[in-house]
């Protein structure tokens, strides 16, 4: 089984809101919530996967010192093994947008469970709610 490593963050807002992104139609897990990231291209480190993406996902700049390694998700998947870790950023410069045709949401900690989600992004909620 192929593992794939991907990167995710938790940007808070000073209202300790947390960013969700909807996967859009057309992709994998179409419909289901997930923190901003992506897949880490060969010999990218992936705090700058994560900066990449964000910039691309998000129009937002994100400085590498404002990334804190919160926790990591692994998961099975039907036919790969995917591996993710998840970082804290409460300090970007903009605001964020839909820059992909997906919908994104402010959510509170105490309401993160209430939007469907990947399974491998599941286990990561207890970590942000003990954290917020």
């Amino acid at each position: 089984m192929r593992v794939v490593l991907v990167v995710a963050v938790a940007l808070i807002d000073r209202d300790g809101r947390v960013l969700l992104s909807k996967r859009p139609e057309g992709k994998a897990l179409a419909g289901l919530w997930e923190f901003p990231g992506g897949k880490i291209e060969a010999g990218e480190r992936p705090e700058r996967a994560l900066i990449r993406e964000l910039k691309e996902e998000l129009n937002i700049d994100v400085a590498e010192s404002c990334l804190a390694p919160l926790t990591f998700a692994s998961h099975a998947y039907d036919d790969f093994h995917l591996l993710m870790p998840l970082y804290v950023c409460r300090r970007w410069k903009g605001e964020a947008e839909a820059m992909e045709g997906q919908e994104i949401k402010w959510v509170r900690a105490k309401n993160l469970r209430d939007y469907p989600m990947p399974p491998a992004d599941k286990p990561l909620l207890p970590h942000l709610e003990d954290l917020l």
